[in-house]
């Protein structure tokens, strides 16, 4: 279906405006996403992907994705099943108002309006569609004014239906995957260093904050040089990893910093660059493996 607006600039953008969940840290985006930046790259219709290409060592190989997607959903919701999140919806009392879906979509932070605007796009009259006008009013606060009571089962319908879930996915890729991907390839990162990026990139958005995916990258690039610049990927990527706790650290939701100390840091120790199978790693103390 063709678009009919430009790209909105993205979720989890809205952390300033939020303040009242900051702790006494400097600002961070949660789950931002890249509103803080340029304009994210425009909508692709369900028939119009274009294959991914089976590089072992890349990230939008299929496994290697589907790798990339446990590996977050380990972080974000406890389970490898991240097909398992499209119906997951509550409020996690963050500021954000309503976190869901696959890649924690938030009702405060424009991100979920994009997604639902795109479902609406693709399917008018599905029933995720009545709460456009409210999402775009509590865009940008914590606010459920026009979506409860039944918003939360509505929403569960809507992920029962594959235009919605393929809606989810294609807003994955769009705002996060394929920005992260593409940079990584262009410092010259195999498949660990890409995942590393995406997952930096789902938790801190992009854009001008201190604390962004951008701002990490610059503060690494300050203490190692990439290979696609002549420098040690084992040596960057650990002083992209210390850049990302630095900015986890800068709000106290963050402050758990085992997706990186436990997961990532532990494949790069090991001097697994591809991020190949098997993996085992621990988040928030909680063991996993993929085989």
């Amino acid at each position: 279906m063709p678009i009919l607006s430009a790209p909105r600039s993205g979720r989890r953008a809205l952390r300033l405006l939020l303040a009242p969940v900051v702790a006494a840290a400097p600002a961070l985006v949660l789950f931002a996403g890249p509103g803080h930046a340029a304009v994210p790259a425009p909508r692709l219709s369900a028939s119009s992907q274009e294959p991914v290409t089976a590089a072992a060592a890349d990230l939008t190989d299929p496994r290697k994705k589907d790798i990339a997607m446990q590996l977050v959903s380990s972080a974000e919701n406890s389970s490898l099943n991240w097909k398992a999140q499209y119906k997951y919806i509550e409020d996690i009392d963050d500021g954000r108002g309503y976190t869901a879906g696959i890649i924690g979509f938030c009702s405060g932070t424009g991100d979920m309006l994009d997604l639902v605007e795109l479902y609406a796009e693709r399917k008018p009259g599905n029933v995720l569609a009545k709460y456009l006008p409210a999402l775009r009013k509590v865009d940008g606060t914590d606010s459920h004014k026009g979506l409860d009571p039944n918003y939360t089962k509505d929403w569960a319908t809507a992920a029962k239906d594959k235009v919605f879930q393929q809606a989810q996915n294609d807003e994955r890729d769009r705002v996060y995957f394929n920005p992260a991907v593409q940079q990584a390839k262009k410092d010259g990162l195999r498949a660990l260093g890409q995942f590393a990026y995406y997952d930096a990139i789902v938790m801190h958005g992009d854009g001008g904050d201190s604390e962004s995916f951008s701002a990490i990258r610059g503060n690494a690039l300050k203490k190692a040089k990439p290979p696609a610049q002549g420098g040690d990927e084992v040596k960057y990527l650990h002083a992209f990893l210390d850049a990302r706790k630095v900015a986890m650290k800068a709000e106290e939701a963050h402050e758990d910093t085992s997706r990186v100390d436990t997961a990532q840091r532990v494949f790069l120790n090991k001097g697994n660059l591809d991020l190949n199978t098997p993996l085992s790693w621990k988040v928030y103390g909680d063991p996993y493996t993929i085989g």
